[in-house]
């Protein structure tokens, strides 16, 4: 077994350990997604039934020694092979509740892997399908720009009067940088909840890496749109992230300059034509798109909230929703007697989600049945323990 540290491992705080890959970053140096040597041949040659078959095989092989978790973007043809789905911290915590699996097989992107390595017992090894499925919006937070950001920060004399919080869509490094600095992580559903509470201990919030969530976070909390300024990152050191002093100074948030690129794809345009097409029509959408379209919608919510109201809706209902259209089409096939759409007319898919292909699968699960593990997903220790200090800050949060 060779461990092979990947060349980021500084900023994403991970590392792969595999018989059979090798890395080597992307084109981007701010991305954590790494290509792997692709698998055998012999698995593009496998017919979807075939894949299906020798998937349900490993399974049956492996029985409790392995779990299988898939997010809700992912693709129909992998996530029915899921033992739980959901969100990434719904699924994180899942897996840290069943330790008597040794595998956990996350069908996500890494920065959910992380996360399930993070929560769960030392003897347990996370699995990533696919080393290339990444998250567009968490490598726009690069850790060493947020650390030179919060360094400029510092020599401002802003840093002490500042909460940093981390969006769980980010890098495991990122999550032990907010853990060490008295700050916490949030999801989509808490956001509001975590960002009140870092407001009664200091006077501003640095959110990253998603600019959308916060804006729309901080809106939700009164706070005026002139008190929330953009932080961008592509912005050389000394810069102030292209904010004036005192922008800076009469700030209550930072915003990192991240987004999601299916989720900025919605408008309120978008809404309005769902409007004129169904009048009664429920507008739901994610709190990561941007403020005029949440303002435009009924509701926003995380992916849990959005697949709950649909399941809550009368039949006959008719819901248009603003999210990836992969659990889009899942809610409408699940619940036939209520018209469900995506609100934009363009699929919409996740693409790096897209790439835990059921081909990945069955080799990694197949790998398994052979006493091999392929791209397991592992945190440093002094990583992992300042993360779990931020995450468990989250979760004492009322």
């Amino acid at each position: 077994m060779v461990t092979t540290p990947i060349d980021s491992t500084r900023a994403a705080g991970i590392a792969c350990e595999s018989d059979t890959i090798a890395t080597v970053p992307l084109a981007d140096e701010r991305s954590f997604a790494y290509w792997q040597q692709d698998i055998p041949a012999a698995y593009w040659q496998l017919s979807a039934d075939e894949l299906t078959a020798r998937i349900g095989a490993a399974r049956r092989t492996l029985g409790t020694r392995a779990i299988v978790l898939g997010h809700h973007y992912q693709r129909e043809d992998v996530i029915a092979f899921a033992d739980e789905r959901g969100d990434s911290f719904k699924l994180a915590r899942w897996a840290a509740d069943h330790p008597q699996s040794e595998y956990i097989v996350f069908c996500g992107v890494h920065f959910m892997a992380e996360a399930a390595d993070i929560l769960s017992a030392p003897k347990q090894k996370v699995i990533l399908p696919n080393m290339a499925a990444g998250c567009s919006m968490s490598d726009m937070a690069d850790p060493d720009d947020v650390y030179n950001a919060w360094t400029e920060l510092d020599e401002l004399g802003l840093a002490d009067d500042i909460v940093p919080i981390t969006y769980i869509n980010s890098a495991a490094a990122l999550k032990a940088f907010v853990g060490a600095h008295g700050g916490a992580v949030c999801t989509s559903s808490n956001a509001r909840s975590v960002l009140a509470w870092a407001f009664t201990r200091k006077k501003r919030v640095f959110f990253f890496p998603d600019q959308h969530l916060g804006r729309n976070t901080g809106a939700a909390l009164g706070v005026p749109l002139d008190e929330m300024v953009l932080w961008g990152w592509a912005r050389p050191y000394g810069s102030m992230g292209g904010q004036t002093l005192e922008a800076l100074a009469r700030s209550r948030i930072l915003l990192w300059a991240g987004h999601c690129s299916v989720h900025q794809r919605f408008t309120p345009g978008q809404v309005a034509d769902a409007r004129r097409r169904y009048p009664d029509a429920i507008v739901v959408v994610h709190p990561e798109c941007r403020l005029e379209t949440v303002q435009a919608a009924d509701l926003s919510g995380s992916t849990e909230f959005i697949a709950r109201t649909v399941a809550e809706a009368p039949a006959g209902a008719t819901i248009a929703v603003g999210t990836e259209i992969n659990l889009v089409s899942r809610l409408a096939k699940e619940h036939p007697d209520k018209r469900v759409f995506c609100l934009d007319p363009v699929v919409c898919p996740c693409s790096t989600m897209y790439r835990v292909h059921p081909a990945y699968l069955a080799w990694t699960l197949e790998s398994l049945v052979e006493g091999r593990v392929v791209n397991r997903i592992s945190v440093p220790e002094d990583v992992a323990r300042d993360a779990r200090l931020a995450l468990d800050r989250m979760l004492a949060i009322p």
